[in-house]
């Protein structure tokens, strides 16, 4: 009987040891943002899918037109060289009434999607995308957030709910491959000035001072679910993340990040450039790609560096493209030469792709790049001019 008791004893001992093993964290590498965000290199978006919102199903994944993403798709962007990928996710539409509670079939789908592109070695961005309520009163419970003080209360909630259970499903089981990005573009949406911050606008000011707050607990919401995610890199926007929001703003500050025994700063500034708007999104707008739009790329590259980046704040360019309008040629010398200049200051700029490639109809939202259905690419001369000009830092 002793003897069956102490093999009894050893066997549990022996399950126990690799049942921890199993749950163990995977290892988090102590590198700084500076040395991730240059790891990244550029990337691409899964846009107009995770983050469609046309129903409140799975079914919502292809409710704007995009096809089911599956592995293969994601296989091709690593193939073709791209390092990081950006996944944009909704959740809004997917939370269980009345507890902000998301439907676990969607929280699973997004974790598979991650999880294949992890699996080919990319980084992978998580955010929360079309949450941005509709108006600046009249929220209600789940609706999202809105970044001013009538809606406060809501916004809160729906922020320290939302991060709270993302933060549990993506933690011990990922490393610095995984990205947290607190909001994408949040702004004043129905307001005259949605679209940039007017010094003189008194909505324009509270609104930065609620989206630190919100910023803010977001990242303390991270970090206190614990884990890996005490060490998640974490990118903040600014409002509409638009350069000029955080450049032009004295309101907007960075978190703070408690981050103590010499751990290293792991915040990263995002911001959006379709620049300058004349070439790469007015209908009809320019053609062609001139000296002086170079002069606006290398202007607000320069600002960026100097007030952030300098200051060990890296930028990561969460979405940026030209859209088509049938001037291939122009489009090729305009995305190399912002990759190049990016990279000179050693940001990652990640491609936004909606999946519309087609300029016979209004060309301002035509950033189709990858065909998700065959796995081809539209304009491979772009991604040439992308991954090539991704130089060595």
């Amino acid at each position: 009987m002793k003897r069956f008791i102490c093999s009894l004893c050893i066997f549990l001992a022996a399950s126990t040891l690799t049942f921890a093993k199993s749950k163990k964290s995977k290892e988090f590498h102590d590198i700084s943002s500076e040395e991730l965000v240059l790891k990244m290199e550029t990337g691409w978006n899964l846009g107009n899918t995770l983050d469609a919102n046309a129903s409140a199903d799975l079914s919502s994944e292809t409710s704007w037109g995009q096809p089911q993403t599956t592995k293969e798709m994601i296989d091709g962007i690593a193939a073709a060289g791209f390092k990081t990928i950006r996944i944009p996710v909704s959740w809004s539409n997917h939370l269980e009434a009345k507890n902000r509670i998301i439907d676990p079939k969607w929280m699973k789908r997004v974790k598979e999607i991650v999880d294949w592109a992890i699996e080919d070695g990319l980084f992978v961005i998580i955010n929360i995308h079309h949450d941005n309520y509709s108006s600046p009163s009249g929220i209600s419970y789940g609706d999202g957030f809105y970044p001013n003080m009538v809606c406060w209360n809501e916004s809160m909630l729906f922020i320290k709910s939302v991060w709270s259970q993302i933060s549990k499903t993506f933690n011990n089981d990922y490393d610095e491959h995984l990205i947290f990005e607190v909001m994408n573009e949040p702004r004043l949406r129905g307001h005259a000035h949605e679209w940039w911050v007017s010094a003189g606008c008194n909505d324009c000011k509270y609104g930065v001072q609620v989206l630190n707050k919100l910023n803010q607990l977001a990242v303390d919401t991270i970090r206190s679910s614990g884990g890996n995610n005490e060490k998640r890199f974490i990118m903040i926007p600014g409002i509409a993340a638009s350069p000029h929001s955080v450049l032009d703003s004295a309101a907007f500050k960075m978190p703070d990040d408690n981050l103590s025994h010499g751990k290293k700063q792991r915040l990263i500034l995002s911001v959006h450039m379709y620049t300058p708007y004349s070439f790469a999104m007015e209908a009809p707008g320019d053609l062609t790609f001139e000296k002086k739009h170079k002069s606006e790329i290398d202007g607000t590259f320069a600002d960026l560096n100097e007030k952030y980046i300098q200051k060990g704040i890296p930028v990561v360019i969460g979405e940026y493209g030209a859209t088509n309008k049938n001037n291939l040629e122009e489009r090729v010398k305009w995305f190399s030469y912002f990759i190049s200049q990016s990279r000179r200051y050693g940001m990652c700029s990640i491609l936004w792709d909606n999946g519309d490639a087609n300029a016979s109809t209004a060309v301002s939202e035509k950033f189709g790049f990858y065909n998700r259905r065959e796995c081809k690419w539209y304009f491979p001369e772009i991604v040439e001019a992308i991954v090539e000009n991704v130089m060595p830092q």
